[in-house]
């Protein structure tokens, strides 16, 4: 919360792409404790890692400073707010954490300890998980991602130029004339 807080505070930009990267980091400590080490190498290389490297790349392009806003806007913090009132009223309904009696321990997991490495050969229950009981959603997650890299690579190619940036040309065939 304290990380949270201060990111939510800084006027500079790069502070605000430092202290995110950090909040990263204690999130994948986070995940680790709790026995999500695959979640917890996936926070700490895309959040921590290559999310900084293009905040980053993208504040050497920008100000780096925030440009203060010339009104408040009391419309996204109430819509923020109340996403925020229907998550929690949303976690009202969970089961405590690490309850035993709670519906994924009965049904999900049992099975996929059970049967993982016979239906699917991976002795590893994560990794047949991921790779194969998920094996579309976790394809189409590398789609999205290999996607946005190569976006990000074209839009920061140093030939790629706008329109209006490039020469005018006199008949619009690419000719000076």
């Amino acid at each position: 919360m304290v990380v949270a807080l201060a990111i939510i505070q800084r006027k500079s930009l790069i502070a605000t792409v430092m202290l995110s990267s950090f909040f990263s980091l204690l999130m994948a400590g986070t995940f680790v404790m709790l026995d999500a080490v695959d979640v917890a190498f996936a926070e700490a290389a895309v959040g921590a890692g290559i999310t900084t490297v293009l905040m980053l790349g993208a504040l050497a392009l920008t100000n780096p400073r925030e440009i203060p806003p010339s009104r408040v806007r009391w419309a996204p913090l109430a819509l923020a707010l109340g996403t925020a009132g229907v998550l929690i009223y949303g976690l009202s309904d969970m089961p405590v954490f690490g309850d035993p009696a709670a519906p994924v321990h009965q049904h999900v997991a049992p099975r996929y300890l059970e049967m993982a490495e016979l239906e699917t050969g991976v002795p590893n229950v994560v990794t047949a998980v991921l790779a194969s009981y998920r094996g579309y959603d976790t394809f189409g997650e590398l789609v999205v991602v290999f996607t946005a890299g190569i976006g990000v690579l074209l839009l920061m190619a140093p030939g790629a130029r706008r329109k209006e940036d490039s020469d005018p040309d006199v008949d619009g065939q690419g000719d000076k004339r």
